[in-house]
């Protein structure tokens, strides 16, 4: 018998290109592809998935409510979190609510089955940057003033990326990794790059 798999994403590419990888897994079948949780919802009982591959930004419902909703209406399906954010605060959320695993949309088809197989197994499949992720989180100061989108981005600098090289990585602007520099150095008392990796490093923050 084969596995039934829905999928919630929004973006109608990734949401075609998830599906093919479904169809064409053995052992699973695809059970729907739908562009909001609501509409996910609603078909919950009736298609009874065993797993469902869910994106985190979503318009209306989030993939995090999402799936504390679908949770509570079928209990027994696992939820796989695909998406591009890749912070601890949003991992642990998605846990949380009732996710089994979390990967990042970089992975291929390949991977993608290789995690289902290993869900409908019992196991709990993570990107392994996901799962350095959560490890690194344990051994972190409880005490860091710094905000889960400034670890990533002191976490690449300290790793030799530049400020377009992070702005790659973690998709936002150099703008924006510039403005969260400024509030890296105001939170750490730092007036320079190397100061504020000093400090992390030390205090253990990164």
């Amino acid at each position: 018998m084969d596995y039934g798999v829905i999928i919630v994403e929004d973006n109608i590419h990734m949401r075609n290109s998830l599906a093919d990888y479904v169809e064409e897994a053995d052992g699973f079948c695809l059970l729907g592809a739908y562009s909001s949780c609501e509409e996910m919802l609603l078909k919950l009982v009736e298609k009874k998935p065993r797993i469902v591959l869910m994106d985190i930004d979503l318009s209306g419902m989030d993939g995090i409510q999402g799936t504390s909703e679908l949770k509570k209406i079928s209990p027994k399906s696992d939820v796989i979190m695909i998406t591009v954010f890749e912070n601890s605060e949003n991992v642990f959320s998605a846990l949380k609510a009732g996710a089994t695993g979390y990967l990042t949309k970089t992975i291929d088809g390949k991977e993608l089955i290789l995690a289902m197989r290993e869900c409908v197994k019992g196991g709990a499949p993570m990107s392994m940057k996901i799962a350095r992720l959560i490890i690194s989180s344990f051994n972190r100061n409880p005490k860091n003033p710094l905000s889960d989108r400034e670890i990533e981005i002191l976490t690449e600098l300290a790793n030799g990326k530049s400020y377009r090289g992070v702005s790659d990585v973690l998709c936002i602007s150099v703008d924006a990794v510039k403005y969260h520099i400024k509030s890296i150095y105001v939170k750490l008392s730092a007036t320079s790059k190397q100061e504020a990796l000093e400090i992390a490093r030390r205090e253990k923050y990164i």
